[in-house]
């Protein structure tokens, strides 16, 4: 599927193709929750990093986020570039090295009309703001940690691998 996003005030642009464009995993770290998360969650879907093209890259910021390491003695800095608007401060989408051919954009950046999920998976519920509550559906899977699915097999699991678009 091919996706449109914008910040808000539209000095950013971008398009990019997304075998995985279900806004169906609600991230409830404290990264996403205070970069992205509106409702104390944020939501990214996947997408294919090579076919990305952005207009209005001079307006782009990039945040690095500095994680306790483990066993908690000291931080690190996290790989992951979380991208925005230095505009209007619009969080966009998450690139990693670490996994080069993927881009994440938040959903709440597409301006392109998205499938509604089935369900929503809701992941680092353990490390949610007290004030947060997990929403969704009684049925809904929860995990304090990641989940061992990858977005890949999500969408597959649930029909909507790359055969049935």
């Amino acid at each position: 599927m091919k996706l449109k996003g914008s910040c808000h005030c539209a000095k950013v642009k971008f398009t990019l193709d997304s075998d995985e464009p279900v806004p169906f995993m609600r991230c409830y770290c404290t990264v996403c929750r205070k970069t992205a998360g509106t409702g104390g969650y944020a939501i990214n879907l996947g997408g294919v990093a090579r076919s990305m093209k952005v207009m209005g890259k001079k307006f782009l910021g990039i945040y690095r986020a500095r994680l306790p390491k483990e066993g908690g003695k000291g931080t690190h800095l996290s790989p992951a570039r979380r991208y925005f608007c230095t505009g209007c401060g619009s969080a966009l989408w998450v690139w990693d090295p670490r996994w080069p051919e993927l881009v994440h954009p938040h959903a709440g950046a597409i301006d392109t009309p998205l499938p509604v999920p089935l369900e929503n998976v809701h992941c680092l519920v353990g490390s949610k703001a007290p004030w947060v509550k997990v929403e969704g559906n009684p049925g809904d899977p929860r995990f304090d940690h990641y989940p061992s699915m990858s977005l890949a097999q999500w969408h597959e699991d649930h029909g909507f691998g790359k055969d049935s678009r």
